[in-house]
């Protein structure tokens, strides 16, 4: 009796290990983090050869625009490298945030495959047969001799190649469209917003009454903020501290014959609310990179 219940535990162990074994490798793998134009996770390359490849990526961009990562792994496993690549790239989401237009080179090097993934941008450019022209003909060959910086940098050589012919946004142009996080203003919505709520709120009250009018002085003044920046937290703040301001005005003039200078409100920057867009160095994405599914894989 006791044997058999041994016997049972032990089959019983057996069975949920193997069970939380198959899980584990049915899990996909993390994505890496984006830290540069080309990550080897593989230690294929050496410093020299990934400086230049990165040199290579960084001019492409500042010329064209479009960004190119390479990212070099042991293995996809469980995905094949087609899912693998597209869960990556739409996880960067390289590419100019205002075109989109990015490109993913990926090299399974243990499963001796690499994709080209290709956002939707870039599709009329690097159509899907010109993506596989471009791994057999440039990394194929090189590949096979063992010669991985020379394949990606001929590879990335025929992708600059694709990306210049098409019709693309310059990199000046693209940087100048509209941005919420960095081509805003706040000096001029500060003093916007004062001289607004210190003429219009006096009007208000006149009109409506001391209560009624700071609540219309400051729901105006937040409708003003969130037109002007979008953010819901900002809009909140500027509509306070207008309603606050009107009262106070009107309690000074309670107090007194003539109307005071309230004085007080600070102009929106406080806080420590920030867009977001700081300029940290390195590389980073674009963030506007959509991939859906275009581009070509092979093996060597």
């Amino acid at each position: 009796m006791a044997v058999s219940l041994i016997w049972r535990a032990l089959a019983a162990i057996v069975f949920i290990a193997s069970f939380l074994e198959q899980a584990r490798a049915e899990t996909p793998q993390s994505v890496p983090a984006l830290t540069a134009h080309v990550i080897d996770q593989t230690g294929t390359l050496d410093a020299r050869q990934q400086q230049a490849l990165e040199q290579q990526l960084a001019a492409l961009e500042q010329t064209h625009g479009s960004q190119v990562v390479v990212l070099m792994v042991p293995t996809t496993a469980p995905e094949d490298i087609a899912s693998y690549a597209n869960r990556v790239a739409n996880t960067w989401k390289i590419g100019r945030r205002t075109v989109g237009d990015g490109v993913l080179v990926v090299v399974a090097k243990n499963d001796r495959k690499m994709r080209l993934e290709v956002a939707k941008a870039l599709e009329g450019a690097i159509p899907d047969i010109a993506a596989a022209r471009i791994i057999d003909s440039a990394m194929k060959p090189r590949f096979r001799e063992g010669d991985f910086s020379g394949g990606l940098q001929a590879a990335v050589s025929q992708i600059q190649a694709l990306i210049a012919g098409e019709a693309l946004p310059k990199p000046s142009d693209a940087s100048k469209a509209p941005d919420h996080d960095s081509a805003f203003d706040w000096g001029e919505l500060a003093i916007f917003l004062f001289l607004g709520v210190a003429l219009g709120g006096p009007l208000a009250r006149g009109l409506l009454g001391n209560a009624p009018g700071s609540l219309l002085a400051g729901g105006l003044a937040g409708v003003a903020a969130y037109f002007a920046t979008t953010s819901v937290v900002l809009s909140v703040f500027a509509g306070l501290a207008a309603l606050i301001y009107t009262l106070a005005t009107a309690a000074s003039s309670r107090a007194a014959s003539s109307r005071g200078h309230g004085g007080g409100w600070g102009g929106g920057n406080g806080g420590g609310w920030s867009s977001g867009s700081s300029d940290s160095g390195g590389f980073s994405s674009g963030g506007g990179g959509d991939f859906g599914g275009g581009g070509a894989s092979g093996d060597w």
